[in-house]
């Protein structure tokens, strides 16, 4: 379980998976305390940014991470006009390994849509996808 929290609190692991393969993220600030913030980019492959950033509310290593995700604008501040979405991690042990849930709330069905629409459930099976390599090395 230790080695999972892991790739969640260690930024420069967090950076070999966040995000899909063809979209790498940066972490800038990763700070994991109630109240803290992330912020992170993903470069596509026309070498474009995408920003992002994290709210921390809650943090019970290695266990659990309860979090706000948002989109930043180009220059780096949270984007407004962007839906937010309302993560919690829970991590539990399970037949000798470990189980990672993570929810997703919207503040709306729209919101929930726009984000599907722009590609964020096949980025994130992408993303989560690359976590078992990382775990095997």
């Amino acid at each position: 379980m230790e080695r999972v929290w892991k790739l969640w609190a260690d930024p420069r692991l967090l950076e070999r998976w966040w995000g899909p393969p063809n979209y790498p993220a940066t972490f800038e600030e990763h700070d994991l305390t109630p109240g803290g913030g992330v912020t992170y980019y993903m470069t596509g492959p026309e070498g474009e940014k995408y920003g992002g950033w994290w709210r921390v509310s809650s943090v019970t290593p290695p266990t659990g991470l309860e979090f706000t995700d948002g989109f930043s604008g180009p220059d780096g501040k949270p984007n407004p006009e962007m839906p937010t979405t309302s993560v919690r991690l829970t991590l539990t042990r399970h037949d000798g390994g470990t189980r990672m849930e993570l929810r997703s709330a919207f503040d709306t069905r729209e919101q929930m849509e726009q984000l599907a629409e722009m590609g964020m459930v096949e980025g994130m099976t992408e993303a989560i996808g690359q976590m078992d390599a990382l775990l095997a090395g």
